[in-house]
């Protein structure tokens, strides 16, 4: 009987221990949320200074500046209690919507590390557009998944096993997308298209987004360089 309570008492013990073991896989390692030279810190690593809860580019384009400032404290009210800083990672439960910067930004690159769940779903959206696929899926990520007339699947499948750490490399000018997905070129010089008003030019400025699709969600690492107009 002893023995029995023992067994118990251990796997009790056992089952308790996992979840924390899966929460320090989550956390930023030492090096991390340090950005290259030329680059700046599009996540702090502390907390989300310099972001913001989605107003999509048609709704925005609809408010005057007094509109707009109380419409955000409304959408920030809602979403940003469940996009989390812990431990140095951006923690997303799934169930708000986009996160957005509050700077929109032209042309750039930009590095992001990101994990999902499986069958997980998500993206990033450039200039306010989608957007980057993010997705557990044999197509791979990395692709232009909305346009309509250019290329929307990635070149190739470079995603890791679920659960472990992407890398994407994102250069944007003008409307062209190239995208590095841990080090393999996956999109190359390919327009985005607008998605807002199709057929439209792409805005020449716009927020970049960490894209909500009802799956839990990690980001960290995220930098950014500035690009000179074309």
């Amino acid at each position: 009987m002893r023995k029995l309570f023992g067994l118990v008492a251990f796997a009790a013990t056992l089952a308790l221990a996992v979840p924390t073991i899966a929460a320090d896989e989550e956390k930023a390692g030492p090096k991390d949320n340090m950005p290259p030279d030329g680059f700046k810190l599009l996540f702090n690593g502390k907390d989300l200074e310099g972001w913001q809860g989605l107003i999509e580019l048609p709704q925005r384009a609809k408010l005057d500046k007094d509109q707009l400032v109380k419409k955000q404290k409304e959408v920030n009210d809602r979403i940003l209690p469940h996009w989390v800083v812990k431990n140095g990672v951006i923690h997303y439960d799934g169930k708000a919507n986009n996160l957005q910067t509050a700077k929109d930004y032209g042309n750039f690159e930009m590095f992001c590390d990101w994990k999902i769940g499986k069958k997980g779903d998500s993206g990033i959206y450039l200039r306010g557009n989608p957007q980057v696929q993010i997705w557990d899926n044999p197509v791979g990520s990395g692709g232009l998944f909305n346009n309509q007339k250019n290329p929307s699947k990635p070149l190739k499948v470079a995603d890791k096993p679920v659960g472990e750490w992407n890398t994407f490399r994102i250069v944007m000018k003008g409307d062209k997308v190239t995208i590095w997905l841990n080090g393999e070129l996956v999109v190359d010089n390919t327009p985005l298209e607008n998605y807002w008003e199709k057929g439209k030019p792409l805005p020449a400025k716009g927020p970049i987004e960490l894209q909500h699709h009802g799956d839990p969600l990690w980001f960290k690492n995220i930098y950014i360089k500035e690009l000179p107009d074309d």
